[in-house]
């Protein structure tokens, strides 16, 4: 749990200083990989059920931030941050998803990390394998982590769609958002949203198999 702490505060504080938007986005999956080692290392049902939550969760939200990166790069070729500004105006459906998504990341409650994350702090709690200063010292670094993610998620969003850097920009009405974009956004975003609201249907798939795997192995 000590090295999936780390590695939350380790990977938000990197990702805080990449100018790149791919960069970001990929030091921001880091560390919420560090919930999952977290959740694994806490040997409890609900850290465990925690942990493939929120495999699932970042799974959606993660293809969710690269692809439409992806496709602000096809409009504007442009992948730094400090470059970008104005995208709310030029593309306002992307910046909708993309900031719902964003809220998605930093685990906003109705959305899927929000009840992924809090399990795994309740698997913290109710795990016998450790005592209480040591649950004490993970959860304190473990809320720094969760203060580090909305300075990077929302300096994201700010440099990326405020501003008015890209009026300038020649061929402009390239920077329409299509049907393409809109669809497989929302495809994705609707998961998000749906296991944040009725997060029972995955564990109906994963209780009874995390069970087995805590009796046959603790």
């Amino acid at each position: 749990m000590l090295l999936g702490s780390i590695q939350i505060i380790y990977a938000a504080s990197t990702s805080l200083g990449q100018r790149n938007l791919k960069k970001r986005i990929a030091y921001s999956s880091v560390s919420h990989m560090g919930f999952i080692i977290i959740g694994i290392g806490s040997i409890s049902d609900t850290g465990l059920n925690g942990a493939i939550l929120q495999i699932i969760s970042h799974g959606f939200i993660g293809a969710a931030l690269f692809f439409l990166a992806g496709t602000g790069y096809d409009r504007l070729r442009l992948l730094y941050l400090d470059q970008m500004g104005g995208m709310a105006i030029l593309m306002p459906k992307i910046f909708t998803v993309f900031s719902i998504l964003s809220m998605a990341s930093l685990a906003l409650p109705g959305m899927s990390g929000f009840v992924a994350e809090l399990m795994i702090f309740f698997g913290i709690l109710t795990s016998q394998k450790y005592l209480l200063m040591t649950k004490i010292l993970i959860i304190f670094l473990n809320t720094i982590g969760i203060i580090l993610t909305p300075i990077y998620s929302l300096s994201m969003l700010r440099q990326m769609f405020y501003g008015y850097k890209l009026f300038n920009t020649p061929n402009s009405y390239f920077f329409y958002s299509g049907p393409r974009e809109l669809f497989i956004s929302i495809s994705i975003l609707i998961p998000v949203i749906g296991i944040g609201i009725y997060p029972d249907f995955i564990f109906s798939f994963s209780v009874d198999k995390v069970e087995a795997i805590l009796s046959n192995f603790f």
